[in-house]
Parts: structure tokens; C-alpha cells; sequence
């Protein structure tokens, strides 16, 4: 057994017993973009909110441990993404990424915007077009120091 192996076990068990995302968020108490980064082996969990997942998906002792292992992030099956949705992401990043860092640079300085000290809030945006994908990004700005 390994972390894939209990993340293939959320998934199988949400799937089967029709579970939201929202719904596992509410139990662990907090956000829905943490808490599903969490249940695909992105995050590491504590003690308490293993046990909670392990009720909610009926994991075992043994699999609420591994949710308590600090994972490999990063899980792309390959360097460009095949997945659509994904690639619309990839997409963005090829074509605005220099946008954006210009951007920071110019209204921060040299530095990055941390993935650590971040939050995420994904939220539909109803528009008579069709239905928008509202995503906000936020993430801690962390100079680059001299010495």
C-alpha cells in the first residue's frame, strides 16, 4: 500500500457513494480547494483530520497514516498536460505567464508569489453567456534577499 493507493480509494468511494467535495470540506473544516488537494495526495494531513476522512471513506488505521505522510506534490502524469482542463491551465500559464511575472516584478520587486503561504477559492459566476469560472489565486509575496 501506498499513498496512490489510498488517494484511488477516496476517489472510488466518493464516486460510489456520491460524495461532494463541499460535503468532506464542511467534516474537516476547512476549504474545499485544501481539502480536495488533500483527498488526491497533495497535502499532508493531522491525526484529526485523517480520522475524519477515514470516516467519511472508510479508510483503515493504516490508510489514515499514509494521509498523514508528507506526499511528493506534484501530480501530472506527464510534462504537458493531456487532460483538457488541465492543458486550459498549462494554456494560461504559456500565454500570460510572462504577463503575470512582469507584473509582480513591476508592483512587488524580484521575488515570488508562494504556492506554500497560498490560498485558492474556485467559485461558479452564473452570466446569462453561460456560466463563469471564477478562480482566485493568493499567495504570499517572498522577495528575493541579498547577501
Amino acid at each position: 500500500m501506498n499513498r496512490n493507493d489510498v488517494t484511488e480509494k477516496i476517489i472510488s468511494t466518493k464516486v460510489s457513494k456520491g460524495i461532494t467535495w463541499e460535503s468532506v470540506s464542511q467534516k474537516v473544516g476547512l476549504s474545499k480547494e485544501w481539502t480536495t488537494a488533500a483527498c488526491l495526495g497533495q497535502m499532508t494531513l493531522d491525526a484529526h483530520q485523517a480520522k475524519v476522512l477515514g470516516e467519511i471513506f472508510e479508510l483503515t488505521d493504516d490508510e489514515q497514516k499514509w494521509l498523514q505522510v508528507v506526499p511528493y506534490k506534484g501530480s501530472l502524469p506527464t510534462q504537458v498536460p493531456t487532460d483538457p482542463l488541465i492543458y486550459r491551465w498549462y494554456e494560461i500559464v504559456n500565454v500570460y505567464g510572462t504577463t503575470i511575472k512582469e507584473l509582480i516584478h513591476e508592483e512587488f520587486g524580484d521575488g515570488i508569489m508562494s504556492a506554500i503561504d497560498f490560498s485558492m477559492d474556485i467559485v461558479r459566476q452564473p452570466d446569462p453567456k453561460g456560466d463563469r469560472v471564477n478562480v482566485v489565486l493568493s499567495g504570499k509575496f517572498l522577495p528575493y534577499k541579498q547577501y
